[in-house]
């Protein structure tokens, strides 16, 4: 049978560079990337460096809320 609650669980990483900079004029959007973490092993808010199409550079991207 199922548990309650799913061990793996999909996240949205989101731009921390674009979200401080509240988006520049010359920035069209914010970076968002949709991956899974695993509940047991990362408890915590997920962070990775990833590429932000915005910004043109690797930035962190960290864990939001859907």
């Amino acid at each position: 049978m199922a548990k309650g609650k799913e061990v793996r669980v999909i996240v949205i990483l989101e731009c921390t560079c674009c979200t401080r900079n509240d988006v520049n004029k010359e920035s069209p959007g914010i970076s968002r990337y949709i991956t899974q973490k695993n509940r047991h092993n990362t408890s915590g808010r997920l962070e990775l460096r990833k590429f932000c199409r915005y910004c043109h550079k690797h930035t962190v991207h960290g864990e939001i809320k859907k």
